[in-house]
């Protein structure tokens, strides 16, 4: 599926107000919950599945990651921005450091 036709059909089932302010912490703030969903799987694979990845560890986390990539869709919509952008300046950005050698390392300005 192309990340326009996704945000899309995602925003069809958005709810929650049509405020651009609160459109974007609430988006935001769903994106850092949802985010913490998927982590809190991650660890009950450690926890309770012996360090394995279990088809159905597997089922919970996907689920979960597209919770994720709502969020991320409807927090670009809310900035008039695509997924699509997002996914070009990510791409840009990671090349950029991968090329002048410090993709590795910490900072937002490396």
């Amino acid at each position: 599926m192309e990340f326009s036709n996704y945000q899309f059909r995602a925003g069809k089932t958005a709810k929650y107000p049509n405020n651009t302010t609160l459109g974007v912490i609430y988006t935001a703030l769903g994106l850092a919950s949802e985010a913490g969903e998927v982590a809190g799987k991650v660890k009950k694979m450690i926890r309770d599945d012996s360090m394995e990845l279990t088809h159905d560890r597997k089922d919970q986390i996907l689920d979960e990651l597209g919770d994720v990539l709502w969020y991320c869709a409807m927090l670009a919509t809310e900035l008039n921005a695509s997924l699509g952008e997002v996914a070009i300046r990510n791409l840009r950005k990671l090349e950029d450091r991968n090329n002048r050698g410090v993709i590795q390392g910490s900072g937002d300005k490396r």
